[in-house]
């Protein structure tokens, strides 16, 4: 067989990945997962059922109450129907379909290895996907329910990709966290993910965080990369950027949530006994 043939100088070799096609709005709440290689089809069904199912468990009652809500709109006055229908209109695209708001809708981000979920209320992604990480680190749950996916990332919300937007995101989602009256010094770490996104630099972001974090040096929040408290997740995809906060337990106990790892871990365990 004969050697292949090297790019003429001056050329450059053609690189082997695919650039993603799909986008996220800004705005949007979700779960991003990453999965084996062209899998990423397999990997959504397994997550929309297993979300699903957890959806059911965990916000039965809220859901309920929204049917409920429903319900009471049919008992309006034909007067207050036709004021509420005229609302509901200016929200129709103009194909004259009206958007359905499904609690979980899976975006084709056209990305290997990579799949998101977005997510509306009454699911909170960062608490969503720690429920999960407690029933997957569950020693009595050795029923894995997924094959392909390996790890999840939750995201509490997200804007557009600007250092502008970036620290109006962080005011918001770290807020709760760093920001209520009375909060003890906190330890932090900043972890940025960046997909197909090159808009700001990955040094930039961590530094815009950490002074949201901060307020510039007026708290007493401190940075440990390995001992942390809690932890930001940033994640970077072409034009968005999304962001949420998670605790120690995503490295101590829930193995970075990767689901792989969760049970591995389990497996070898049961056999050492």
């Amino acid at each position: 067989m004969g050697k292949r043939a090297r790019p003429a100088e001056g050329q450059k070799s053609r690189k082997k990945y695919k650039i993603a096609n799909g986008i996220l709005e800004p705005c949007v709440s979700g779960i991003y997962a990453t999965c084996a290689r062209k899998h990423e089809k397999q990997a959504a069904q397994e997550l929309g059922q297993l979300f699903q199912d957890k959806v059911d468990e965990l916000y039965c009652n809220d859901l309920a109450e929204s049917q409920d809500t429903a319900e009471d709109n049919a008992e309006l006055s034909v007067e207050d129907q036709i004021k509420k229908e005229l609302q509901e209109l200016k929200s129709v695209p103009r194909d004259g379909q009206k958007a359905k708001k499904e609690v979980l809708k899976f975006i084709d981000l056209n990305c290997e290895c990579v799949v998101f979920c977005k997510t509306r209320q009454p699911v909170q992604p960062a608490d969503f996907v720690h429920e999960l990480m407690q029933d997957f680190a569950n020693p009595n749950n050795m029923q894995k329910r997924t094959r392909y996916v390996q790890k999840l990332t939750p995201v509490t919300f997200s804007t557009s990709a600007s250092m502008v937007e970036l620290t109006k995101l962080a005011e918001q989602v770290l807020k709760s966290h760093f920001h209520v009256e009375g909060v003890t010094p906190l330890k932090f770490a900043v972890e940025v993910t960046r997909r197909n996104f090159n808009t700001i630099e990955k040094m930039d972001i961590i530094k815009e965080v950490a002074r949201v974090v901060g307020k510039g040096g007026q708290l007493g929040h401190t940075v440990d990369l390995k001992e942390y408290d809690k932890l930001i997740l940033v994640e970077c995809f072409k034009n968005n950027i999304g962001m949420s906060v998670v605790d120690s337990d995503y490295r101590t106990k829930y193995k970075r949530y990767n689901v792989q790892q969760i049970y591995e871990a389990k497996f070898k365990e049961r056999e050492a006994v």
